[in-house]
């Protein structure tokens, strides 16, 4: 998918509620492995893509899922459960890597002969679990799989005219409109090349437990025990680098349990989901955690109800709100105050552009000073504000939600306007995203959000005139205009300067106001090393590259 709200099942990872969290260097990481009393403070994190790589084999690791999947079928269930097991089962045309670029994987060449054709040519050699081969047939079945409106990545395709099988080894798609964002997509699950015999014999069963994988990847599915258990095995066939790890069993727990399985070392690892996870292994001897870089991020959504809706209003909140504070007393310093609404994980190419213009955007201090509070109040006055109503804030009772709520109303209260926090369950908290009635009485979501893409254009799009999640009503043509060039734009050097031009519009006119980037968590046994730290983990065979640190 293009754009989803960070959850349990995509990437709160980085969410570290209550974390204090002492930092040390590591090679390929930033890592914490002892237990100081310090607050960290994510500015000064070194997040990098990578673990120092490993050297020694390892007979069998035992993983950590907050989830049992659903299924493994990603087509009908895109659940990270899932997708953390079958990124190391499943290939893809194109591959996601730890610094979050994308290359040509089971395509191993594509080629564009004009801006409306993209012509893969498929690696050869290639076989499935079962022996036999990937042909271009399953490749094209795959695709128009993918394709179908009832499947999860169907809104990936909408953009296509044509896929045909034009070669032994070769598929030739045709777009309606330069698409610079596919060959992003064919990273993700839209990309999964699946054995159309296997997947067409199981039928309605596929992704359930018992049944085949019908991939090609490193590992193989070995077995799924529902209610306990999943196992994948190294393929001995595979086509490429054979893993350091022979076998790998995942659980899954709650995060009492979860915690206390990585503490007695019944567990070697897991990417840490939930919020107290990795506050609550903080100092635990034997472990050590590692953060990179993620595209998620925590933002305000301003609603349909219209207490924001005055860009003036946005831009007065964006300025008096004390991000530090946020990070420091929600999140034990481990996200970074930011000033723009997707993480640096985004930044998957040109990243000097991106950096340099995230360090250039004004209206979203870390930490406001007089002035800004001044700037605020002028803003507020010329919007003809008086105050008189509430501005309602929906969040649920999570501890950093909370504490984003509580500033929120602060930063309000020292512009002269007034603040209401309106809580919901965590159950129902998911309903603000999706029901237009469930936020039909808030003015502003404190939300959390990622994009699967490593393109800031992943995100832009969702300031369209039309986009389902522009819900403040943001109108600019010209913006529109500029979007959807962008995403028409080929060439990465002219994307990336069109891109930070739309992000600034966005950023001025506050659309979302951005509170925070938030890093991905790798939680780790001490002796083992290799797999990323990146938010790539769900989309690139990381337990392919686990191993212990001795040879």
């Amino acid at each position: 998918m293009t754009h989803t709200p960070s959850r349990r099942t995509a990437l709160a990872a980085g969410l570290v509620a209550t974390a204090v969290i002492a930092v040390a260097g590591c090679s390929g990481a930033t890592r914490d492995t002892a237990g100081g009393a310090r607050t960290a403070d994510a500015a000064t994190l070194d997040l990098t893509p990578t673990t120092a790589p490993a050297t020694g084999e390892l007979t069998h690791a035992n993983w950590l899922l907050e989830d049992e999947p659903d299924s493994l079928d990603l087509d009908t269930q895109g659940s990270s459960a899932g997708r953390v097991v079958l990124t190391n089962v499943c290939e893809r045309l194109y591959q996601l890597q730890p610094d979050m670029s994308t290359k040509p994987l089971l395509a191993e060449k594509a080629e564009t002969p004009d801006d409306k054709t993209l012509v893969l040519t498929l690696r050869s050699g290639v076989t499935f679990h079962d022996g036999t081969p990937m042909t271009a047939d399953d490749v094209l079945w795959s695709l128009k799989r993918h394709a179908d409106p009832d499947m999860e990545q169907g809104d990936e395709f909408g953009n296509i005219a044509t896929m045909r099988k034009t070669g032994d080894r070769q598929i030739t798609l045709t777009f309606k409109t330069p698409d610079a964002m596919f060959f992003k997509a064919l990273a993700g699950d839209a990309g999964i090349v699946w054995n159309k015999e296997q997947v067409e014999k199981a039928g309605k069963d596929f992704g359930t437990p018992g049944q085949p994988d019908a991939c090609t990847g490193p590992y193989r599915l070995a077995g799924w025990k529902s209610g306990d258990s999943i196992t994948i095995e190294r393929h001995d066939g595979y086509w490429g680098k054979k893993p350091l790890t022979k076998r790998v069993t995942f659980r899954w727990a709650s995060d009492s349990a979860l915690v206390n399985a990585l503490t007695t070392g019944a567990a070697d690892g897991t990417y840490a989901e939930s919020p107290n996870t990795a506050s609550a292994l903080r100092g635990k001897k034997g472990i050590a955690q590692y953060y990179g870089p993620s595209t998620a991020s925590l933002v305000l959504i301003p609603t349909e109800r219209g207490g924001l809706a005055d860009p003036r209003i946005r831009r007065a909140l964006s300025l008096a709100l004390d991000r530090k504070g946020i990070a420091a007393s929600g999140y034990g310093g481990m996200v970074q105050p930011w000033a723009t609404p997707v993480g640096s994980g985004a930044w998957g190419y040109e990243k000097p552009v991106f950096e340099a213009a995230q360090k250039a955007v004004t209206g979203a201090p870390a930490a406001p000073d007089a002035k800004d509070i001044a700037a605020a109040r002028e803003l507020v006055k010329e919007a003809g504000a008086d105050g008189s109503g509430p501005i309602v804030i929906g969040t649920d009772a999570g501890q950093g939600r909370t504490v984003v709520a509580n500033a929120v109303r602060a930063a309000l209260r020292k512009i002269g306007l007034q603040g209401r926090i309106k809580t919901v369950p965590t159950s129902q908290f998911e309903q603000f995203y999706s029901t237009p009635e469930a936020r039909a009485d808030i003015d502003v979501l404190v939300g959390d959000w990622y994009i699967s893409k490593a393109d800031p254009m992943g995100f832009y799009d969702n300031a369209l005139s039309d986009s389902s999640n522009n819900w403040a009503g943001f109108k600019d043509p010209a913006y529109d205009a500029r979007v959807k060039k962008a995403l028409a734009t080929l060439d990465d050097a002219e994307r990336a300067k069109l891109a930070v031009g739309i992000q600034k519009t966005f950023t001025d006119a506050a659309v979302w106001i951005p509170v925070a980037q938030v890093p991905s968590v790798l939680v780790l046994d001490e002796e083992l090393t290799g797999p990323p730290a990146s938010m790539a983990y769900l989309y690139y065979p990381w337990a392919a590259e686990l191993g212990s640190k001795k040879g």
